[in-house]
């Protein structure tokens, strides 16, 4: 059975190694359950059936903890909506390519089009994002700009 502790431990290097390999912050949970497995098994014979046992409630024992550890600490990020389109989309300028009428109509976002709810506007005025929901985006319209001073 001691052979099986190392066959653990070794498993857990490995996860280590693929964690270190493509970093995604996940093996290493699994790591820590195979090396608390690995040492269970050096110190007490255990069967197989156990060993996994004790594989899958440490390695949910460490995501557990992970995932408190990660809600209390954000790693801070550069680009916090890298991820999240809705959001990167609130506040850009967009043109409407179908008239909104009664409320509803259809904007350009980059190289698409997107449905769009909000105050009536004809094809080809520019409008702002205020919201994202579902696949529409809530628009308002700009404020006139004002005429040259001269």
């Amino acid at each position: 059975m001691g052979s099986a502790g190392l066959i653990w431990i070794l498993i857990a290097v490995a996860l280590v190694a693929g964690e270190l390999l493509s970093p995604g912050v996940f093996l290493i949970f699994l790591a820590v359950g195979a090396l608390a497995t690995g040492l269970t098994t050096l110190a007490i014979p255990v069967p197989f059936l156990l060993q996994l046992l004790s594989f899958t409630a440490w390695s949910a024992v460490a995501v557990a903890i992970g995932r408190r550890w990660y809600t209390q600490f954000p790693v801070p990020s550069a680009d916090p909506l890298l991820n999240d389109r809705a959001a990167r989309m609130v506040g850009e300028t967009v043109v409407v390519v179908e008239a909104i009428s009664d409320g509803r109509g259809r904007v350009r976002i980059g190289d698409s089009e997107w449905l769009a709810a909000g105050a009536d506007a004809p094809a080809g005025a520019r409008v702002r994002v205020v919201a994202v929901r579902d696949s529409t985006v809530i628009t308002e319209p700009l404020p006139p700009l004002a005429p040259p001073v001269g």
